[in-house]
């Protein structure tokens, strides 16, 4: 899978165009990063860049902007309605495919060494970052803002994580963090009255709502507002329950509800000690903000979310929460918007989600996933949605192989030219072998007899499209793994140090395209192991593509296991030289085993 991480760095200028160019003109001038969005806002004075790209390229690109709006932009002159204290206020990155959040701590932690090294601004790490909890919240972090950075820098509990505690009158300090993605969602209502929207917001986000009795439903707004007594009693938000203390309120709460009542209070700004003004209920979902308005060009009301963990609250539950709500209220929700973009991952479960509910195989290939979500949840209801633009990390095939016809590649293929030869061939193989394992699942799926297995089924499925996508892009990766040898080759052999240098870049590449095809073989033998779980479950009518899979996956394999043997004979490296044969030795008997399994069971079902 792609690596690709999310940069987020908000800047205190907003309003001086030519200032906010010259941070996102070095931004983009980093290879492999693409430029998202620049967003100004003219009251904050400030301004919030997304770009994304692999790892090193986001963290050169975010090095890059902090010292060019470190250069550009003096805080002594900064006057917003946004807090902030530095130049580059914060700077988070967000995993978005084929890393953890622990690679993005990392990532942050590493690029705000190099800011406060360098650039010589004291740095603070935040969220997932943070060096200790207590730094883990970005208000606490940057309480006193600007103005009190100074005297912070004096405390020795505030010591920045890295750069010197002084204070640089300039830039002030930046706070680098790890975050989860944030999903902005807005879910569409067939009105324009926005009380509507405020009503399903509000039962939806994670603040929740005012307390009331009596006259709610279906508008709960109309209710009577119920406030902390007088007489020094606890009201429990989600229930009926009163207690006589807060520690009785807060066991109650924690043991039906499930919750950190003091943690509660503290985010809505109650003091525990002497609570007063309306008593709260709870929200349906954590980690989601939400507010109601109207959107005039839409012609319609609309729920403006921001979801920022989707791992903990995904669209589709928080859509589908919406829905029941507005059925009670006698309207209907049309459709849902994403605006910016999306993880691939969260668009990939959401269409999971719709199969279930219907019974369909969840291991489909990516486009239909994609479609599937996007009809499911309306999401082209206002604005045109696509994918290619809008959902990150989504696995793609681009290579030029395999984007040809077939009668187009085998042509490719018969050419008096070495690519694409045995090695683009044998991955083409296995991905047909996956290929046909998930075509006997996703068929499966549906037929009465199979229901009891349907998890199973939908687990094959969902798999084989995994294995399948990874052998059709290393269709492409091995004529590409030998580019290496070829630029070595075309090295100078002039003098005795240009030759050892040369087959020193000769034999690290033929190491390079050795292991690709054993890639390869590993992949085959996947591809042969959902084969194998497929014979198990296959209707008698399918057992001939069960084990057509089966013979085309295993001649995939040792298709490859010839490409990663002939490739040692280049190779001096006795090491790696034993070590690879043992590796696709026992990869490709392991292969034998498991095609005779597929076999004995298609002839178990044929006879004869």
């Amino acid at each position: 899978m792609e690596k690709i991480v999310e940069c987020v760095p908000n800047f205190s200028e907003g309003r001086d165009d030519a200032v906010i160019k010259e941070i996102t003109d070095v931004i983009e001038g980093v290879q492999g990063v693409r430029l998202l969005d620049v967003d100004p806002g003219r009251d904050t004075n400030r301004t919030v860049v997304t770009f994304v790209g692999p790892p090193e390229a986001v963290a050169e690109a975010a090095f890059r902007a902090v010292k060019r709006a470190s250069e550009v932009i003096d805080m002594r002159r900064h006057q917003g309605a946004h807090p902030r204290f530095g130049a580059t206020d914060v700077c988070p990155f967000v995993p978005v495919s084929g890393l953890t959040m622990g690679d993005c701590v990392e990532l942050a932690r590493a690029a705000g060494r190099r800011i406060g090294e360098e650039l010589g601004i004291p740095v603070y790490l935040y969220e997932y970052a943070a060096s200790v909890p207590e730094r883990r919240n970005l208000a606490k972090v940057r309480a006193g803002e600007y103005e009190g950075l100074a005297e912070k820098l004096k405390d020795p509990e505030w010591k920045p994580d890295f750069g010197a505690a002084e204070f640089n009158p300039t830039a002030g300090a930046t706070a680098v963090g790890a975050r989860e993605f944030l999903i902005a969602y807005n879910i569409n209502l067939n009105t324009t009255d926005r009380r509507y929207a405020n009503e399903i917001a509000y039962v939806l986000r994670e603040r929740g709502r005012w307390k009331r009795r009596g006259n709610t439903e279906p508008l709960y707004y109309k209710g009577e507002v119920v406030r902390f007594p007088e007489d020094g009693t606890y009201p429990c938000g989600p229930c009926d329950f009163v207690g006589e203390s807060f520690e009785a309120l807060a066991e109650h709460y924690r043991e039906v509800h499930g919750g950190d009542l003091r943690r509660r209070y503290e985010d809505l700004g109650i003091d525990p000690e002497k609570p007063s003004g309306p008593v709260f209920t709870d929200g349906k979902f954590t980690h989601v903000k939400a507010i109601g308005w109207v959107i005039d060009d839409y012609k319609k009301a609309q729920i403006s979310m921001n979801l920022t963990d989707y791992k903990v609250s995904p669209p589709h539950e928080v859509l589908e929460a919406a829905r029941e709500e507005a059925r009670k209220r006698g309207i209907v929700i049309s459709g849902s918007e994403i605006v910016g973009v999306v993880p691939y991952a969260a668009i990939r479960e959401s269409a999971r989600f719709y199969l279930r509910r219907m019974h369909k195989s969840t291991g489909l290939p990516v486009p239909d996933l994609m479609e599937t979500a996007i009809q499911s949840m309306g999401l082209r209801d206002v604005a045109p949605f696509d994918a290619e633009e809008k959902v990150l990390g989504m696995p793609r095939v681009p290579g030029p192989l395999v984007s040809r016809s077939t009668f187009d590649f085998v042509d490719e293929v018969s050419r008096d030219t070495p690519a694409p030869g045995g090695g683009s061939v044998a991955a083409l193989a296995g991905a047909l072998g996956a290929g046909l394992a998930g075509m006997v699942a996703n068929l499966s799926v549906g037929k009465g007899e199979f229901d009891e297995h349907y998890d199973v089924l939908c687990s094959i499925a969902e798999r084989a499209q995994e294995v399948k996508d990874a052998l059709v892009r290393g269709v492409d990766e091995d004529t590409e793994a030998f580019d290496s040898v070829i630029e070595a080759m075309r090295m100078a052999k002039d003098t005795e140090a240009e030759r050892a240098e040369r087959a020193r870049a000769m034999e690290e590449g033929y190491k390079t395209a050795t292991r690709v095809p054993l890639g390869t073989v590993e992949l085959c033998r996947d591809a042969l192991v959902l084969c194998k779980e497929m014979a198990e479950l296959a209707d008698p009518e399918m057992v001939s593509d069960v084990g057509t899979g089966g013979h085309v996956a295993k001649a995939g394999a040792h298709a490859a296991a010839y490409n990663v043997r002939i490739n040692l004979r280049h190779i001096s490296d006795e090491g790696f030289n034993k070590e690879m044969r043992e590796k696709v030795s026992a990869l490709t008997a392991e292969c034998d085993e498991l095609t005779a399994s597929v076999v004995a069971k298609v002839e178990e079902v044929l006879g004869g």
